[in-house]
């Protein structure tokens, strides 16, 4: 009788903890380890310069890999290195060619993906992303990686200057990463300021996945870079960093009171583990120790629960030793590709600096028959093994039946894949024709509106809210949109349009393909010209667009509404944030003697911490060393107490375009004209030489979102348990403060477009200050509705007419405060129309346009006096002239805070 076994058997274990001071071996571009099918490339001069032959040392062909030349299209190199490596090193020379060639690459940048889809791009610690090139074409430069990266794909793009011809020969340096992991979710780390001490930042701050309400997804960071932090955790192994650098740090009291610290792991494959190693800082006399005990659940695989049995474990604590060290966590060979582990605090504040695991690959055997003993072989491959044994020769022979039950089993796989695309056949029709009756419609009408030279590209992320990730949908070629949409009753016969259109008339079964997908939505009314990354108009009002006026590099306005904007023109912030619109008269030509803020010596600036980054630039956190004198009297600044000051500080990239560096210019000269109590200040600039900077006041409670979402209202339960906490008048306070700063843009004509609390800035005083810093971090790029390569969109807070119609007004700022003082009495806790995908939002707000009463609105929160909440559906009344002013908003809340 056969018996079928299997049989697992232990593989050679992987090391735990990489030395990237020795982890330098050259990866195989010289010497051919890497193969010419593995090395491709964006483009080629011709044949003999193609991607095989940018290998180091090697002059094959003719010397190199040579891109074509498109500025506007950057062109790479792209390495793929079989199995996760971690990579140290970058090596390059140029195009010598025997003497006859001279082209070389001055700098360039390095993005790598670990799946072959996600790309990130390599910054160095203090948010560099451009790499030193060579100086000549013969002699090899060679970069060391600050942090060094985990990944399988690796692609090098030349950075051209002066428009010279570049070319490259490459070697790749590291080792291969035998940990397995591809990803870590943590909390965000957080701010340490001990009295008497310099600042802490404890964030991963080079985590390289999304940042979502305050969590690390997805990615990899400091805890895999293998420097593992000194015992005090102030002093730090690199230089030129902030103190706190080397560690990722949480303070008990911020996560509530759970008490832990819960972290999730994902590795590339099924694998059995045998322990876990954590660095943990001990400085027990600052309040810092090791946790003092973990549990950790295993999943197989992803569609699986997490089991229900913990590994536990339990850390003896030290408080006579303050050093650092690593514990090492069993983890009793349990198989698993996904762990989650909580780590529960022992003190008030716990870090990490590095995190490595043990571990066996899990080797399944093919069925064997059990008188046979099993063939074992040690496996080094990156990959599971499997394993076979041969049968005994006094086993019987085959009866003839293998090849039928073979073809049977054929016969069954077929049967069953014809089945599947039989259903999804089905379901494809039928979605069709759910969709037809839409296309058939007396009142749509098709109109072409003329877009730029450059085609615009939508992406649209197919994810739920607040998802950091969004794949590439399909792109359409043509630069002139066609599109077909429902007017709404009060408009004029479609047939009048029409008469106005007749080179369109005949293009209407084209453009009715397009009819139903939300791609197109946005693009109803809108796309005449982009500026700066941002939609302009080819609408105005909200009564019968003239396309006729439209052309691609002029938009136009038609029966211009309550609120005029033909005065307007926007300005969007080269850091990559709603910078507020504008009047026209203060955007002509400007130079630096435009400026008034006052020159602030550069080198008092000490970097602290990346706040976030858009297209052109970047916000730090900076800390201002005699900004108090150097402003003087009647400074902004508020009472320190003898403490540094801090500063969040724009700055341009090298980078920039010259277009960008004139925005910039101009944003520095609209931000000094605002002096509101709530408005964010612009203290002084640093414009005498580059890069350009521009220094703003720094609120230490950060973003409103970021305080309400940690906070519950104010109650008995919250006093006892010390639960931080806010009041129902604290909520009516913050409202009004953010509709007197409204009132004072409003007064001077300025737009917005990005009004949210997490544009709204807290001082130590809970003072509110409006910003527009929310659209440069990560950590809220999910409130944007992404438009690939050009602009985000934050649809979820934008009126109709400004998706639809691309019209921002103080009108659209009104409904954008009716969503932000509906996140306000949520406490933040969830996204406006939480319920909806971007393109269910983009939807309904074509049922606000149609008024047809199918437009879905926010609920009113529990916190919400009814009073207030009919003002919130007044700010989101359909036709504009009926939204109330600012000003009126003022008055109507400021008797509420008196109550």
């Amino acid at each position: 009788m056969h018996l079928f076994l299997l049989l697992i058997l232990p593989a050679t274990a992987a090391f735990g903890q990489i030395d990237p001071a020795h982890c330098r071996y050259a990866l195989g571009m010289e010497d051919g380890r890497i193969t010419d099918h593995d090395i491709t490339a964006s483009s080629q001069w011709y044949e003999t310069t193609g991607p095989q032959y940018a290998r180091m040392n090697r002059e094959e062909g003719d010397g190199a890999w040579c891109p074509e030349d498109n500025p506007s299209d950057p062109q790479y190199l792209q390495v793929d290195l079989g199995k996760l490596t971690f990579l140290t090193v970058v090596g390059t020379q140029g195009r010598y060619a025997r003497y006859s060639g001279n082209e070389f690459a001055r700098a360039y940048r390095l993005n790598y993906s670990r799946d072959g889809l996600l790309w990130k791009s390599w910054r160095n610690r203090l948010g560099n992303m451009v790499m030193e090139g060579n100086k000549n074409a013969y002699t090899s430069l060679i970069n060391d990686l600050h942090p060094p990266i985990i990944t399988r794909y690796v692609r090098l793009i030349p950075v051209p200057k002066l428009s010279t011809t570049v070319c490259m020969r490459v070697e790749l340096y590291g080792c291969l990463w035998e940990d397995g992991l591809i990803s870590y979710s943590a909390p965000e780390g957080q701010l340490m300021m001990p009295p008497g001490y310099p600042i802490a930042s404890l964030n991963d701050s080079t985590y390289d996945g999304a940042h979502e309400r305050r969590r690390l997804l997805g990615g990899l960071g400091q805890l895999t870079d293998g420097v593992i932090g000194l015992d005090d955790f102030l002093l730090t192994r690199q230089y030129h960093v902030w103190p706190g650098y080397d560690y990722l740090g949480w303070r008990n009291d911020s996560l509530g009171s759970q008490g832990f610290v819960e972290m999730e792991f994902v590795f590339d494959r099924k694998r059995n583990f045998t322990s876990m190693k954590v660095h943990s800082n001990n400085m027990f006399r600052r309040s810092v120790k090791i946790f003092s005990s973990v549990s950790c659940w295993f999943k197989p695989r992803l569609i699986a629960d997490w089991e229900a049995e913990p590994v536990s474990f339990k850390t003896v604590l030290d408080d006579r030793n303050p050093s650092a060290r690593y514990v090492t966590v069993p983890l009793n060979r349990r198989a698993a590709k996904f762990l989650r582990c909580r780590f529960y605090f022992a003190d008030f504040w716990m870090m990490f600096s590095e995190i490595s695991f043990q571990s066996e690959d899990t080797i399944l055997l093919d069925p064997i028959v059990s008188t046979v003993p099993p063939i074992k072989k040690e496996s080094t491959m990156s990959t599971p093994s499997v394993m076979t044994a041969n049968v005994s020769a006094s086993d019987p022979p085959d009866d003839g039946n293998t090849p039928i039950l073979i073809g049977c089993l054929v016969t069954i796989i077929l049967m069953l894949v014809i089945i599947i695309v039989l259903i999804l056949w089905c379901q494809y029709v039928c979605k069709v024709l759910e969709k037809a009756p839409r296309r058939i419609l007396d009142e749509e009408v098709t109109v072409r509106l003329s877009s730029c030279s450059d085609t615009i590209i939508l992406q649209t992320p197919p994810v739920p809210p607040r998802s950091g990730h969004a794949p590439t949908g399909p792109a359409n070629t043509d630069p002139h949109y066609e599109r077909v949409f429902l007017l709404d009753p009060q408009y004029q016969n479609p047939a009048v349009l029409r008469n106005k259109l007749p080179e369109l008339s005949q293009s209407a079964e084209a453009s009715a393909l397009l009819l139903g997908n939300p791609l197109y939505d946005l693009l109803l009314l809108t796309s005449c010209h982009m500026t700066s990354g941002w939609l302009r108009a080819c609408g105005g009002g909200y009564a019968e667009p003239d396309v006729t006026q439209c052309t691609p590099h002029q938009c136009f306005h038609s029966n211009a509404p309550h609120y005029a904007e033909t005065d307007i023109v926007r300005l969007q912030g080269v850091t990559g944030s709603n910078m507020y619109a504008v009047p026209a008269l203060t955007v002509d030509s400007l130079t630096r003697k435009d400026i008034s803020a006052a020159e602030f010596p550069r080198q008092q600036l000490i970097f602290r911490e990346k706040l976030g980054e858009g297209q052109f630039g970047e916000v730090h956190l900076c800390e201002a060393e005699g900004l108090p004198e150097f402003l003087g009297e009647g400074s902004p600044l508020p009472d320190r107490d003898g403490r540094s000051v801090l500063v969040a500080v724009k700055q341009l990239r090298a980078d920039a375009t010259s277009q960008a560096r004139n925005d910039f210019l101009k944003e520095i000269k609209i931000m000094s004209r605002l002096n509101d109590p709530n408005i964010i200040r612009l203290l002084c600039v640093c414009v005498s030489s580059d890069p350009l900077c521009m220094v703003t006041e720094y609120m230490e409670n950060g973003d409103l979102n970021m305080f309400l979402s940690q906070r519950e209202i104010e109650s008995t339960l919250t006093h006892a348990n010390n639960i931080p906490s806010v009041s129902l008048s604290d909520l009516l306070h913050m409202s009004v403060q953010i509709s007197s700063g409204m009132k004072y843009l409003a007064s001077l004509n300025f737009v917005h477009r990005d009004l949210a609390t997490r544009n709204c800035l807290l001082d130590r005083r809970l003072t509110i200050k409006i910003s527009d810093f929310g659209m440069s971090r990560n950590l809220y790029s999910s409130d944007y509705y992404r438009i690939q390569g050009r602009a985000v969109l934050p649809i979820r807070w934008m009126a109709w007419e400004s998706i639809l119609l691309g019209k921002f007004t103080t009108a659209s700022d009104v409904w954008a405060f009716g969503v932000t003082l509906w996140e306000i009495f949520t406490l933040c806790k969830e996204q406006p129309y939480s319920l909806l995908s971007d393109e269910q939002v983009i939807e309904n707000t074509g049922e606000f346009f149609r008024n047809q009463g199918r437009q879905i609105f926010l609920y009113g929160p529990p916190l919400c006096p009814p009073s207030l909440f009919e003002l919130m559906m007044c700010c989101w009344s359909r036709d504009i002239p009926d939204r109330p002013t600012f000003e009126g908003l003022y008055q109507a809340l400021k008797p509420h805070v008196n109550q």
